[in-house]
């Protein structure tokens, strides 16, 4: 790839990295900038996923070095993310999966329409509507099982369920999303790794800017805690809808 490209690349990973670390959705970036940068779309696919993990990883760990995770209580969520990613991407090539381009669509527009107009979505927890060892680990495996099939709007349904269902302050919501999507991506490169379907070049140029956007996206969600992240689920959760009608 020519340098040129590769500066580009790295330049994108950051603001990924950036944008994914507070709200999700930075594959949104990164995904389109690999197509453009002339991947297939497999090899696209899981170079993002290898890219995209450096920056998921940096975030959940800023995240929890700031006391906002338990790893201890996601230990099962975390297993079952995997297993759910990995079973999604073994699961994909057997079924058709059009019908997720109206569902999900659909779907992040709630959630966008929940984040802006619920009352009281705050940094503060609130008493959770489901018990979080129980229904965590199953919401992982689901979430994990979607984003392993299909991908879109991950961050956005994690986040959703820890503020909607299990109680938790946006802040640490967010924090616990980055931790289930490392085990999500993790899953899926335990497929795409193997195959030679990473493009090492790109993935190891993005993974610099996603360094330091993760780490930032992180530090600046944390400082600005819901007032930043909740408007910023909202933008992201939309253009993401948009993006699935609009661009096939």
């Amino acid at each position: 790839m020519e340098p040129l490209t590769l500066l580009a690349l790295a330049v994108v990973g950051l603001a990924a990295g950036f944008v994914d670390a507070i709200a999700g959705g930075g594959g949104m970036l990164s995904l389109p900038a690999l197509l453009s940068a002339g991947l297939p779309p497999v090899a696209a696919l899981a170079t993002n996923k290898m890219q995209s993990i450096v920056g998921t990883t940096i975030a959940a760990t800023t995240y929890w070095r700031k006391g906002l995770v338990s790893l201890r209580a996601l230990v099962p969520a975390i297993l079952l993310t995997l297993a759910g990613s990995l079973l999604g991407a073994l699961t994909v090539k057997n079924i058709d999966t059009g019908i997720l381009d109206v569902i999900v669509p659909i779907a992040l527009i709630a959630i966008a329409g929940y984040f802006m107009f619920a009352p009281k979505l705050t940094d503060a927890d609130r008493a959770a509507r489901l018990s979080f060892p129980i229904f965590v680990p199953l919401v992982g495996f689901g979430v994990g099982f979607y984003d392993g099939i299909f991908g879109p709007g991950t961050g956005s349904f994690l986040t959703l369920a820890f503020v909607a269902l299990f109680g938790l302050g946006v802040t640490r919501a967010a924090g616990n999303t980055k931790v289930l999507n490392l085990a999500s991506n993790l899953g899926a490169l335990l497929l795409f790794i193997p195959s030679g379907d990473v493009v090492w070049p790109a993935a190891l140029t993005m993974a610099v800017g996603q360094i330091a956007g993760g780490y930032l996206g992180a530090l600046t969600g944390i400082r600005f805690g819901a007032k930043l992240i909740r408007p910023l689920v909202v933008v992201v959760s939309v253009a993401m809808a948009l993006k699935l009608l609009l661009v096939p």
